[in-house]
């Protein structure tokens, strides 16, 4: 599975900023999907996933309410559509794979099968 991550970039405090994953293989609709970020200096930590039975959507607290995951299975794509952003969602942002049919834990690094590159997301106060 190959993960390509696009969509970030220079954004204003406050505004909106969605970003994209396009995943290859045949496994994308066993597989939930989430986003991480890790921030300079940071370990990378959870922000959002979506589960692949049922559809449900996890998110970390400082992010919910603000940001939004969605997925296209007929399309392998995954987005995180991200509102009202603040300075401190500075951060690179990872898209990610879980393994199939794997529905918990979705909070771990260490749950994660397969990563993105990455996309950097800059927010200017």
């Amino acid at each position: 599975v190959q993960l390509q991550a696009s969509g970030g970039g220079l954004v204003q405090s406050g505004k909106s900023l969605r970003l994209s994953c396009a995943a290859s293989g045949r496994t994308f609709s066993r597989r939930s999907m989430g986003w991480f970020r890790q921030a300079p200096g940071k370990e990378r930590e959870f922000v959002a996933a979506m589960r692949w039975v049922g559809g449900n959507r996890v998110y970390e607290d400082h992010v919910k309410g603000r940001f939004t995951i969605s997925r296209d299975n007929t399309k392998n794509l995954v987005w995180l559509q991200m509102d009202n952003v603040k300075p401190e969602d500075t951060a690179v942002y990872y898209c990610a794979a879980y393994p199939p049919g794997s529905y918990s834990n979705l909070r771990m690094t260490t749950s994660i099968d397969y990563w993105g590159q990455g996309t950097l997301v800059t927010v200017s106060s």
